[in-house]
């Protein structure tokens, strides 16, 4: 049997995360659903490090996530969020943060995005092309997980299934997925497993 990626251990969170107890597997796309409140976005934040909880334990690969180096860490497990913040500067500026030397074009490809976004102002573009350089920019540092924050919330169908296709093929090259969504369609579309959160615990 597959050892969890992340394992959550009697984990709390203020009022947000109570109790939970949860084991995440590698190699698949888990989609985290539930009503507003419910802790969704404090559970990836808890996986990245951002939050240390008020008791309990967070494990990546049987490390507690609060002796790693957090650098290193986020890095590792990168966190896409709802609303991205986009540096100063051009758009291969934000990508040169990630990964000074990885090709700026390879990067917005693997988002969907066409090589021409490179030379613009990352903080002129629309909300969803602002989603997918944040998607581009946390890809750029060789993640092997993917937090994301209902990602596609605020785009097109068109825009949102480039999104889709592209943590797919992250997927299908070895990485593992966790996705917040609230999008019914989407869960049924993409999910391979299914972890519903209400009252801050998870089923």
């Amino acid at each position: 049997m597959t050892e969890p990626l992340f394992r959550f251990c009697d984990v709390s969170l203020g009022s947000r995360v109570v109790d939970l107890s949860l084991a995440i597997e590698p190699g698949i796309i888990t989609m985290i659903t539930g009503p507003s409140g419910a802790g969704k976005s404090s559970l990836l934040r808890l996986a990245n490090g951002l939050e240390r909880p008020d008791a309990g334990e967070v494990l990546f690969r049987g490390e507690p996530v609060s002796s790693l180096a957090p650098r290193p860490h986020r890095r590792m497990v990168a966190l896409v969020f709802q609303q991205p913040v986009m540096f100063a500067g051009s758009v291969a500026d934000n990508l040169a943060a990630a990964h000074p030397t990885r090709s700026p074009l390879e990067l917005l490809e693997q988002a969907g995005l066409d090589g021409s976004f490179a030379a613009r102002e990352a903080k002129e573009l629309s909300g969803g092309e602002k989603q997918r350089v944040a998607l581009a920019r946390s890809l750029g540092t060789n993640p092997d997980v993917l937090l994301l924050d209902e990602p596609t919330s605020a785009l097109d169908d068109a825009s949102g299934a480039l999104i889709e296709a592209s943590t797919q093929a992250f997927v299908e090259a070895g990485g593992t997925v966790v996705w917040v969504s609230h999008d019914t369609a989407q869960v049924q579309r993409i999910a391979q497993r299914v972890v519903t959160m209400d009252g801050g615990a998870a089923t």
